[in-house]
Parts: C-alpha cells; structure tokens; sequence
C-alpha cells in the first residue's frame, strides 16, 4: 500500500482496515506518535540540535494544531461515511530515524488483529505480527516495511495498535519509489525489498 506523508502513514495503516470493517468505535481514537529527529527535516533549528535533543523527549504541534490532522479527518471520515475527527499528539525522540505510533481504540482486540491480518495478508510491505506481538522500530530501520502488532488492554473492549516504519524510507523516499512503481506499471516492490539495518 503506498500512501503519504510518514506521520500521516503510520496512523493511517493501523486505522483504515478497521474503520472500513467497523471493528473500532469512530469516537474514540487516540493516536500517540513517537517520531525519530529526522522526520522534522535538515533546517537548522536550535530544538533539532543534538545537544538540546539527546536526553529527552517532547511533544510538538499538539492540541489539534498537527498539519496531518486535517488529512486525517479528510480520509478516516471517507472511509466511515461519516465525520470522524482523532485524538493526535506527536512526540520528538532522540533518536535518528523511525517512527512508533500507539492508537487507542474502542474495540476487541482479537478482532482488531483478524482486520488488519485480513487487510494486509496480500501486501508486499506491511506485516502484522502475531497477537500480542508488538514491533521496534529497530524491526524496520533502512527498510520500506511497516510492521503492526495489536494487543489488548486490562479494560475489557480496548485495544492498541502499535506501528513502526522507517520515515526516511516508507516515510519518504521509499514511498516515492512505491507509488512511482505503480503509477509505472512496474512490480510493485521493485528497488525496495532491502532488508532492516538492524541489528
């Protein structure tokens, strides 16, 4: 599946599957992204600055001030027939590269996990891991994968979908690959199948 911008991609994989099957309540989705330093670009920047980053973390554009929430909005409420607006908070890590989004939802967790299993069981890029297996970004570093895992929560009829991917490749350069593959006619995993750095 190729897509969009890497914050907007992350979220999107771990919800469209389970808003078109109306597994999940559409009134209760919080989205907590964790973002490597690299996803907010080469400007120089005193807060992007390793010395200022390295040793801590914070959340940015938070309060529904995100740019990516009017895209979500826009394709999650598409997909539902009906206005669906998410909880999204953004964080910026001290790491290079990566991204780890955790989404809250309403619903069975098991449930959730047959969704997604089903939705992506023909896709070249995106892997579910078993039930109760949750990914590292570590999982997927240099590569164009997207890994998902689902596990349920203490409170009966809540989940969480955690997904990871690698911004400078699934987030950016690898899905300009991807989406010129197809609009190309060519195999859609051509130049894009390198494994993880990792370890």
């Amino acid at each position: 599946m190729a897509g969009t911008g890497c914050n907007a991609a992350t979220g999107q994989f771990a919800l469209r599957p389970l808003i078109a099957a109306g597994v999940i309540d559409l009134d209760e989705i919080v989205i907590d992204l964790k973002a490597g330093v690299s996803g907010a670009g080469r400007s120089l920047k005193e807060n992007l600055l390793h010395a200022e980053l390295s040793g801590g973390t914070h959340a940015y554009s938070a309060g529904g001030k995100h740019r990516h929430l009017g895209e979500f909005d826009q394709e999650f409420s598409k997909v539902a027939g009906r206005p669906v607006r998410v909880q999204f908070t953004p964080h910026l890590l001290p790491m290079n590269r990566g991204i780890l989004a955790t989404v809250y939802v309403r619903g069975d967790a098991k449930t959730v996990h047959q969704t997604l299993e089903k939705a992506y069981e023909t896709e070249p890029f995106l892997q579910v891991l078993p039930f109760g297996s949750l990914p590292s970004t570590r999982d997927i570093a240099g590569s164009n994968f997207c890994h998902l895992g689902v596990i349920g929560d203490r409170t009966p009829g809540r989940a969480m979908v955690v997904a990871v991917l690698d911004n400078l490749t699934k987030g950016s350069s690898g899905q300009a690959i991807q989406n010129a593959n197809l609009m190309l006619g060519l195999e859609e995993t051509t130049g894009l199948m390198l494994a993880p750095v990792f370890p």
